[in-house]
């Protein structure tokens, strides 16, 4: 049986995720932006999760560390390269490692860029992936610490997965990423469609992720730095992969 995956808004714009493994009802947290709402969420579920998996030190993303350590007893899980700056952590992964979550298998993909430690987290057999601030639907991480080329070397990392992999990002900037998006893909059908599912979801309270690699594949311009239509609208028909990566991100940052 696939994980249960219990998705809900913290913050102005974070997502938490409360998961569950129904063979065993062991359950585990990705990230921890605010206490209250993901206390709600497991009292809701009945879910009471053992693991913290972390994927970046970012404030809203550990705010709520040691009170739900406190609270249950959490094991803390994250990246090696930033355990100085994340509270309360107890493990440390790297990346490549294949690490068991409530019973489940977890692959630890670094992907440096939003900060220079971050981690994904693919449960493969699940056919799920945790991409946080890394791979938005429709967009990517602001660079705090990495570079373009970092990015698209994470961004590299994740399109090999399999393409039917849904994936839970860390905030909900769908419908502003999607304006952007068709700034520098204006003539794509799919996203042009997305968009307007994007507007309608929004327009109803509801949350627009998951998403899935397919999609994002599709319409995300951020995986398709090698569309050539992209590079035609952008004006770098022969340029680098490195270069229209950057050029893409540092448009978004003004947009």
């Amino acid at each position: 049986m696939a994980l249960e995956i219990e998705q809900f808004m913290c913050r102005s714009d974070n997502f938490g995720v409360l998961a569950r493994n129904p063979a065993t009802g062991a359950a585990f947290l990705v990230d921890a932006p605010e206490e209250g709402p993901i206390v709600a969420a497991v009292e809701r579920t009945g879910w009471k999760p053992s693991v913290l998996l972390i994927t970046h030190h970012h404030p809203d993303h550990v705010e709520a560390n040691l009170a739900l350590k406190q609270r249950y007893g959490l094991t803390i899980i994250g990246p090696d390269y930033e355990k100085a700056k994340i509270p309360g952590i107890d493990r440390t992964v790297r990346d490549g490692e294949i690490i068991e979550v409530a019973g489940r298998k977890a692959r630890v993909i670094l992907t440096p860029g939003h900060t220079a430690g971050h981690v994904c987290y693919a449960f493969e057999d699940d056919k799920v992936a945790f991409t946080a601030d890394t791979l938005f639907a429709l967009g990517c991480g602001r660079l705090f610490e990495g570079t373009p080329a970092d990015m698209l070397g994470s961004m590299r990392k994740l399109i090999q997965l399999d393409a039917d992999t849904v994936i839970y990002c860390g905030h909900e900037y769908t419908q502003s990423n999607a304006k952007f998006a068709l700034s520098v893909d204006p003539t794509n059908s799919a996203l042009k469609e997305r968009a307007k599912e994007i507007d309608a979801l929004r327009a109803a309270g509801r949350a627009t992720l998951p998403t899935t690699l397919a999609r994002e594949l599709a319409t995300n311009p951020f995986l398709r730095w090698h569309d050539p239509v992209i590079r035609r609208n952008l004006g770098m028909a022969d340029a680098s992969d490195d270069a229209v990566f950057a050029e893409i991100r540092k448009r978004k940052d003004v947009f």
